[in-house]
């Protein structure tokens, strides 16, 4: 199978340069996704709408006319994201049957609107509601970062990571609550981007936690997610260059750092290493904040609350049809009180606060996507215990940052040869712009 592992920038270079069309990228992304390797990556195809996608933007290149950055290029959407006469599944099977769509979500009307050529909507964690990616409905992507071993390929985003690093598509839109985006960015080798959660509209959108949900997308570069951003929310980001010997940088002592396996403590320290000699200044910090977020977030914690809300009316209808892990976590909100939520806001409010006055100063706070390299499917599947145990280590670094309501990029950061390893790059609410530049700048010597 022949992968489109090029940028969005290299590849209009390359098409504008005559070395290819989009109907031939988009040609090869479809030819690809019917390989043996993309088992499980789509729930669904869309090879004649993409192909007219691409012929429509080579046809107008020809004629003069000026393309954006994702025109009739190969773009993958979540299967959580609202088509026109489409039901929307979210990786489950008890939506079968429910009212179609009516149009679009916005998201996926300004994919299209860009130009972009959509092949298909992906696999993930059913609703959304687990860091591993596993699905017993549709199987299961596997991660391509191991030739040897099928390992996770995070979650919950599953399909729309595996999509991108099998060079399927360019980019794979997504979402983030409690680290969707990052966790699978990380564990294949690819960047992810959290934006601010007000930035992309939630709307057509099928719920997990509308305190948490972000709209958000995994490329293989930073310039890439900030080029995606653009049509994601339709305020492209002001991003100016930045020096690394110009960042303050905190990295914080407080459970961020705790158990980290060998790999990925080394890359870590590599990376925080590269960044020192480069010119950055590394503080370390204690954020003890961190360490009160199982008090913040209790009882039940927002996600089970929320997705309760959205999904008890399935669950007493079909919840012999549930993955019966997504099951127990919905259903871990089902005796929270009103009173109860609401105080869990207001420790919110008061936690994102206090953070935000820790962490003033800094250009971005640093620390491991994920604290172990992917582990193995089986080993997860076979065992409840594990699963969540590992399911935990997934989120456990990425989930500070939605409770935080910032945004946050994973960059790989391990050496060739090694299983990825996601650099967690993150900062406060708004501040997209600002760590976009950051990201961009640690990318250059991470890339070195």
């Amino acid at each position: 199978m022949t992968q489109i592992t090029e940028t969005i920038q290299e590849l209009n270079r390359k098409i504008a340069r005559g070395e290819t069309t989009r109907e031939a990228l988009v040609t090869r992304a479809l030819e690809g996704a019917s390989h043996a390797s993309a088992k499980s990556v789509f729930t669904k195809l869309y090879p004649e709408a993409a192909l007219a996608a691409a012929r429509y933007a080579d046809a107008a290149q020809a004629a003069g006319v000026e393309q954006s950055a994702l025109a009739g290029l190969p773009v993958s959407i979540k299967d959580l994201y609202g088509v026109a006469g489409e039901t929307t599944m979210a990786g489950s099977v008890v939506c079968k049957g429910e009212p179609p769509q009516t149009h679009d979500a916005p998201v996926v009307a300004r994919l299209r609107t860009s130009g972009s050529a959509i092949i298909g909507k992906t696999n993930m964690t059913e609703f959304a509601f687990s860091g591993i990616g596993i699905n017993p409905h549709y199987g299961t992507p596997v991660n391509p970062t191991d030739p040897k071993v099928a390992r996770i390929p995070g979650g919950s985003s599953s399909g729309a990571g595996v999509s991108v690093a099998l060079g399927l598509a360019v980019a794979g839109l997504g979402s983030d609550t409690g680290g969707s985006i990052r966790i699978p960015a990380a564990l294949c080798g690819l960047v992810g981007f959290k934006s601010t959660q007000s930035r992309v509209p939630l709307d057509g959108a099928l719920e997990l936690s509308r305190s948490l949900d972000t709209v958000c997308a995994m490329t293989r570069s930073v310039q890439d997610c900030i080029t995606v951003d653009a049509v994601l929310s339709g305020q492209p980001l002001v991003v100016r260059p930045r020096s690394v010997g110009s960042l303050r940088l905190a990295v914080p002592q407080t459970f961020v750092l705790d158990g980290l396996d060998a790999t990925v403590a080394q890359a870590f320290d590599r990376s925080l290493s590269a960044l020192s000699a480069a010119g950055a200044e590394i503080v370390e910090i204690p954020l003890a904040e961190f360490a009160e977020i199982s008090k913040v977030n209790a009882p039940g914690g927002l996600s089970p609350i929320e997705a309760y809300a959205v999904h008890h009316e399935r669950l007493a209808r079909a919840k012999d049809a549930f993955d019966p892990r997504v099951a127990a976590r919905v259903s871990l909100g089902s005796t929270i009180t009103a009173q109860q939520y609401i105080a869990l806001l207001d420790k919110r409010r008061a936690w994102i606060a206090s953070v935000e006055r820790a962490i003033r100063g800094f250009d971005a706070v640093l620390c491991p996507t994920v604290p172990t390299v992917a582990p193995e499917i089986a080993r997860l599947v076979a065992s409840d215990e594990e699963f969540f145990k590992a399911n935990g280590q997934m989120l456990r670094n990425t989930f500070t940052i939605n409770l935080l309501d910032g945004c946050s990029y994973s960059l790989p950061c391990h050496r060739q040869g090694e299983l990825p390893v996601g650099l967690m790059v993150s900062s406060i609410r708004d501040d997209d712009a600002n760590l976009s530049s950051v990201a961009l700048a640690i990318e250059s010597i991470l890339q070195n």
